[in-house]
């Protein structure tokens, strides 16, 4: 059984509203909240999956860079990472460019994204991602239209 982890966004909590959405369906997935630097949610997020194989990751926007991230760290450990308009295009991610990560990796970025600019994070996804699904909706950055309307039970299954 895989575990499944949910990683929010800069501003986000395990209160917000993909968190709540979340608990409520998967209540055996881990989210936690992360403040702080980077490299502080970084240490955290290593701290709570330390040892933990056949991970299923969620990362939204600034938390879809720290899933990214994660991957490119720890591949090994990684069944599957799911990224909401994740800000790949972050300076902090410069630095994994070069890497070619092979697990299931499934992106969606909302056309209207305002916040993230969709084409450049598809750029770089493509760059690194080799076993990428890109898809493109017609939202903005929180995905608020569509995310409730994604099939997660098939997405995050094993």
């Amino acid at each position: 059984m895989a575990t499944r982890v949910f990683i929010h966004g800069l501003e986000g909590s395990s209160q917000g509203n993909k968190s709540q959405f979340f608990k409520k369906r998967y209540p055996d997935m881990i989210i936690e909240d992360y403040t702080g630097s980077l490299d502080e949610r970084m240490d955290k997020l290593r701290r709570i999956l330390a040892g933990k194989k056949d991970l299923v990751l969620v990362g939204s926007s600034y938390g879809g860079l720290m899933a990214a991230m994660y991957a490119c760290d720890n591949e090994s450990a990684i069944k599957k990472i799911l990224l909401l308009a994740p800000a790949l295009d972050l300076e902090e991610f410069r630095p994994y460019l070069n890497q070619k990560i092979a697990v299931s990796t499934i992106l969606y970025h909302g056309r209207r994204d305002d916040v993230v600019p969709p084409g450049p994070v598809r750029e770089i996804a493509e760059r690194v991602f080799t076993n990428l699904s890109h898809h493109f909706v017609d939202d903005d950055h929180p995905l608020s239209e569509t995310f409730p309307s994604f099939d997660w039970d098939g997405l995050l299954a094993d």
